[in-house]
């Protein structure tokens, strides 16, 4: 019966002994789970401009000729203004019957470009030599950060040593410590985007203008991070 008795308090011992979480909390040692967000300003260095022409003709061959001898000037004067080809992309040929309004039977041409420019201040006169030359469809501009990995890190750092310094603020309140990190991990990323834009297209006069003017302005980044902290005396 003694054997038995002292087999039983073993037991109860055993089971009275918190596990570890599997997440490597361990018995004498509190989790706890903050998320926290960074943000990082960035000014501009790029812009994205869709430009392009459009025209009708009397049938498709002449719609056609005139729209790629037009759009072959508005390139070129693109290239004048020190913008590379490889940075001109083709992003839509169209050709098409009209067959309402006025212009009933007659062919309209498309052709447009989308045209990265990796100086802001080239934005605006970019759209004047354009329309001069004879395009008149117009989007954008689309303002990017060419690097935007660097932001992204930047903020991704503040939102941590906000989670860090949230994680502190609990455990001194809890009469503790932050004695281990456990887990790191990217949440969503959200507010404002990488870039402003603005994506009307309009149809412009084709006569000579002053270019217009593009303010480049300050761009945010926003994310999330969720961290895991153990906290213990």
């Amino acid at each position: 019966m003694r054997f038995l008795a002292i087999a039983a308090l073993v037991a109860l011992t055993g089971c009275s002994q918190a596990a570890d979480d599997l997440r490597g909390v361990r018995s004498d040692e509190v989790l706890l789970q903050v998320s926290a967000t960074g943000r990082a300003e960035a000014r501009p260095d790029e812009a994205r401009l869709t430009i392009g022409v459009s025209n009708t003709g009397a049938n498709s061959a002449a719609a056609s000729e005139a729209n790629s001898k037009t759009m072959m000037d508005v390139v070129a004067a693109l290239g004048r203004l020190g913008i590379a080809p490889d940075d001109i992309q083709t992003r839509n040929v169209g050709l098409s019957r009209i067959s309402y309004g006025p212009q009933t039977g007659r062919y309209q041409a498309e052709n447009l470009v989308e045209v990265r420019i990796r100086d802001v201040t080239k934005a605006g006169p970019a759209i004047a030599a354009a329309t001069e030359a004879g395009g008149n469809v117009v989007a954008g501009p689309d303002l990017r950060v060419g690097d935007p990995e660097a932001a992204d890190n930047a903020a991704y750092a503040s939102a941590y040593k906000a989670a860090r310094a949230r994680a502190d603020a609990y455990a001194e309140a809890a009469g503790l410590r932050v004695t281990r990190i456990l887990s790191i991990r990217d949440g969503a990323v959200h507010g404002m985007p990488m870039y402003a834009s603005n994506h009307a297209r309009e149809a412009v006069a084709q006569v000579a203008a002053p270019a217009p003017p593009v303010q480049a302005g300050i761009s945010t980044r926003e994310v999330r991070v969720n961290a895991e902290f153990a906290l213990g005396r």
